[in-house]
């Protein structure tokens, strides 16, 4: 047997190892997915609270973990909002320990009537929310979606399988050890809550095939190239967005200092995050008025600024933006400027270089915001605040499994309800149809 024979003979041997331990997890997530669809909102919650309180406890081996792969992201020349994204610190894990509490002071959505009628003949029909099933999250970079996704699936009655990216694996691994213990704990089996224990691109490809029909949907969290592979390989559902290119469009009338609180807010309180702005457009009739101030915060505030001539002749610091600059998700201090004559040139350049993710209007004008509302075609809108609120928490929903935005199912924030679905219940005395 040649040596390439035998490295194809080892490759394949490996790819059905693989093969083989993910459909062991998806059995196992299966049975335990039965066991959480009848589990009562008290024991539930009962499981949050040990997790939220087992992240407190292990907080020295989750910042011990984290430290692994910060140090192996900065020996690989990460970028800087790259590691903001992965990186813990004490505040970081207590607001993912206050976060899984907040999904356990959520109403529990199963079992809601979301709608109920009587028909003519007598038959009562009501249709209820019930748990998805199994949930793939497949994920880069960010180890608290580990929590906020266990957490989340968990409260809806769904069982999870997490794939962590590389980077974060350490501190993944951490923070799920936390929430099996919170699970084993309340008597929940441990397999509600899943993590691939390999790091190999093929388990990867094997969750989206849908591990033998046991997942139901799938969560990418990642950039681009994970986010299109995962839509165009799945064999499953899929929530997901490629992009946050999300528009800030400043509309006469518009207070000065809430415009420029809201922009440099919007840009630059965290870089890195799909709710961060890229691009910001300014009316024409404010081009006098607004544009260098706006710029000028930007500039001071140590964001770069790339812009059309307008915004070139406001500040010598500005540098021109070229084509791909609109329409581009930056993640970092860097921001596309364009005056725009009017509202309906806004929209245009929104409808053209938009992802449908996050938008927000700056305007004293409640007719204009009215039309931004009804006209834009985003999952999340915004008038007169910073686009940094598209996020689950901040809508209440105590946390997200990520931004959808597509049309089907879910849209925006992924909440406890959105990883329900429903069933009719249908109660007769004896109808029978003629």
């Amino acid at each position: 047997m040649t040596a390439e024979v035998k490295d194809f003979v080892r490759s394949d041997r490996a790819q059905d190892d693989i093969a083989a331990l993910m459909l062991g997890l998806g059995e196992r997530a299966r049975v335990a997915a039965g066991v959480l669809a009848v589990t009562p909102s008290a024991r539930k919650d009962e499981a949050l609270a040990a997790m939220a309180a087992a992240l407190r406890a292990r907080s020295d081996d989750l910042l011990a973990a984290n430290r692994r792969d910060m140090e192996a992201a900065e020996e690989n020349g990460t970028a800087g909002a790259f590691l903001d994204r992965l990186k813990l610190d004490p505040a970081r894990i207590e607001a993912m320990a206050r976060g899984v509490e907040d999904i356990a002071a959520l109403a529990d959505p199963v079992g809601t009537v979301i709608a109920e009628w009587d028909r003519p003949n007598g038959l009562h029909i009501e249709r209820v929310r019930t748990p998805l099933g199994v949930i793939g999250v497949v994920f880069e970079s960010r180890p608290n979606v580990t929590a906020d996704a266990g957490a989340l699936c968990l409260k809806a009655g769904n069982a999870v399988i997490l794939r962590p990216g590389s980077e974060s694996t350490h501190s993944s691994r951490a923070i799920h050890a936390c929430l099996v213990e919170g699970l084993e704990s309340a008597g929940l089996p441990g397999d509600a809550i899943q993590i691939v224990p390999t790091t190999e691109r093929a388990a990867v490809g094997e969750m989206l095939r849908g591990l033998g029909g046991t997942i139901d949907v799938i969560v990418p969290r990642g950039g681009r190239s994970l986010v299109e592979r995962v839509q165009s390989e799945a064999r499953v559902p899929v929530f997901a967005h490629l992009e946050g290119i999300c528009h800030i469009y400043v509309h006469a009338p518009a207070d000065l200092e809430m415009a420029k609180a809201i922009v440099v807010n919007a840009k630059m309180r965290r870089t890195g995050i799909c709710g961060a702005a890229e691009t910001l457009l300014i009316d024409t009739a404010l081009a006098d008025s607004h544009l260098k101030p706006l710029v000028t915060a930007l500039l001071e505030a140590g964001c770069e600024v790339r812009g059309d001539e307008a915004t070139l002749a406001a500040d010598s610091r500005v540098k021109p933006a070229f084509a791909g600059d609109y329409g581009k998700e930056f993640l970092d201090a860097v921001i596309a400027v364009k005056v725009v004559d009017g509202l309906e040139a806004a929209i245009g350049h929104i409808d053209a270089y938009g992802s449908h993710h996050t938008e927000a209007i700056v305007t004293d004008d409640e007719a204009a915001a009215a039309e931004f509302f009804a006209r834009v075609d985003s999952a999340i809108l915004l008038h007169n605040a910073s686009t940094q609120f598209a996020d689950g928490g901040e809508f209440g929903m105590g946390a997200e499994i990520g931004i959808a935005t597509g049309r089907m199912h879910a849209r925006g924030p992924v909440g406890v309800e959105q990883l329900t679905s429903f069933k009719y219940r249908v109660r007769g005395s004896g109808q029978t149809r003629p």
